[in-house]
């Protein structure tokens, strides 16, 4: 089997409302979708979700890796995923979320050609999961009305809270919405790099009074000395985000045991086949993984799923982005279900999508 093309489509994805994290504010996505085909007939879908403050991407320089990497792609196997990473990877550093979308396709295509999910073709470990839903930040008396229609409308169990911008917000916010769910809802925390170590501490210690489970990238990526005092500071565990891009800062994060978890993203990472080397780089050394997400459709969070139901180290969820759209489906049916926080996988080849273009 041979790869005789790669096609792709910019995709414009508008959001229901803007989106706000410590660092930046979103209210729509532009992401990139690629096929990859073969001689047999068989073809793989992937996607790029890039977001310049992390990846260092926009669909713009998407599209210009992308055309380098067919050049290299055209009379490969898809099935050597290993050498196609290392031919990415000796024509450009970095694009991360460029290599995630070639990286996605091969690995539907693989299920395809194996007849079998993708969860089976990573490990096969569960076909249900559960995922978290994501209060973005805004007034804390909205985040709490947010948060308590997220639990009493949309079933969710698990609420991820934004943060980082003014801590006395952010405390205030956390004690509305625990008094809003109530005491049986897990809340974990996201920084995104909002806080100074000092800052940390101090609201940490108050989040422990709410009952939060984790905190997630509360420092700058680079301080993962920072971050191993948080460890020692506070009784919650500790997560690392955008800390964490490689193996190698996977390695480096559990050497200095600076973190309790590593949260993995696809587009960060480069794809499945880089991610699967972080689960098994955080599991030798006894740290859990959760699969997060970018703003991404449903390609790339079947993706993202199937890791999580592969693993049994990776014991959380971030999955949640698609439902932010005004489309969640997107004309994308198949890949999961799911209902009030749990996702049902597809037994369908691959992604389980319905998709071609």
């Amino acid at each position: 089997m041979k790869i005789i093309d790669v096609k792709v489509e910019v995709i414009h994805i508008p959001m229901k409302k803007p989106f706000r994290i410590a660092f930046a504010v979103q209210d729509h996505s532009v992401n990139v979708l690629v096929k990859v085909m073969t001689d047999e007939g068989i073809y793989g879908i992937g996607e790029a979700a890039p977001f310049e403050p992390v990846t260092g991407e926009n669909s713009a320089t998407v599209l210009e890796v992308l055309k380098l990497f067919k050049q290299g792609l055209i009379g490969m196997d898809p099935m050597n995923i290993e050498g196609i990473h290392l031919m990415m990877d000796r024509l450009i550093s970095g694009n991360t979320s460029a290599k995630a979308a070639i990286d996605i396709a091969l690995y539907d295509l693989k299920g395809k050609v194996m007849n079998q999910p993708l969860y089976k073709v990573l490990g096969g470990y569960r076909d249900q999961i559960v995922t978290d839903m994501t209060i973005g930040i805004d007034k804390p008396e909205l985040m709490a009305q947010e948060a308590k229609e997220r639990v009493e409308r949309d079933g969710f169990r698990i609420l991820k809270v934004k943060a980082g911008i003014n801590p006395a917000d952010d405390i205030r916010a956390l004690t509305l919405i625990r008094e809003a769910v109530g005491p049986d809802i897990r809340l974990r925390v996201d920084a995104n790099q909002g806080y100074t170590v000092n800052d940390a501490v101090r609201v940490l210690k108050e989040f422990e009074k709410i009952g939060v489970d984790a905190v997630e990238q509360c420092l700058p990526w680079w301080d993962m000395d920072g971050s191993k005092i948080l460890r020692q500071k506070v009784d919650m565990q500790i997560m690392l985000d955008e800390s964490i891009h490689s193996p190698v800062d996977a390695a480096k994060a559990c050497k200095m045991d600076a973190a309790d978890i590593l949260n993995i993203k696809l587009m960060k990472c480069g794809g499945l086949y880089p991610a699967e080397k972080i689960n098994a780089i955080a599991e030798a050394n006894h740290v859990n993984c959760m699969v997060g997400c970018m703003l991404e459709t449903k390609v790339a969070i079947a993706a993202g799923v199937s890791l999580v139901a592969a693993k049994s180290n990776i014991t959380e969820a971030d999955c949640d982005s698609f439902m932010y759209a005004v489309d969640p489906e997107m004309g994308m049916p198949g890949g999961f279900t799911i209902e009030g926080g749990v996702y049902t996988l597809s037994q369908k080849p691959g992604l389980g999508l319905d998709l071609d273009f």
